[in-house]
């Protein structure tokens, strides 16, 4: 059985730094592009940025420059390093197997002063 948990969201300020992490437990890990996704009230969810099996990446324009997601296959983890964040980042983050009907149960990010 396949399960996503993710973990690190929390309330920061502006100009601020998070990392979130998903574990991923079931499935084949490192043959699995993975992403992470972000729905904000109201809001339709949307991706902020997905890697390949072989660490490719891709990213939302909103999350150039300010974004990393890394992952490490030993530890079954995908990684989003957010910094400079802002309050229009405040959503809850969750972490999906591209192409699949797994999704993690999401974590919140608030950004306010």
């Amino acid at each position: 059985q396949v399960q996503l948990v993710e973990s690190g969201g929390g309330l920061v300020q502006p100009g601020g730094s998070l990392r979130l992490s998903c574990v991923a437990s079931g499935g084949i890990f490192t043959i699995t592009a993975m992403g992470w996704y972000r729905q904000a009230p109201g809001k339709q969810r949307e991706l902020v940025a997905s890697i390949t099996s072989r660490s490719s990446t891709n990213y939302a324009d909103s999350a150039k420059g300010r974004f990393t997601i890394s992952r490490d296959n030993t530890k079954r983890t995908v990684y989003l390093q957010m910094n400079s964040l802002k309050p229009e980042d405040t959503a809850v983050y969750y972490c999906h197997i591209e192409g699949s009907i797994f999704w993690g149960q999401g974590t919140q990010v608030t950004v306010s002063s």
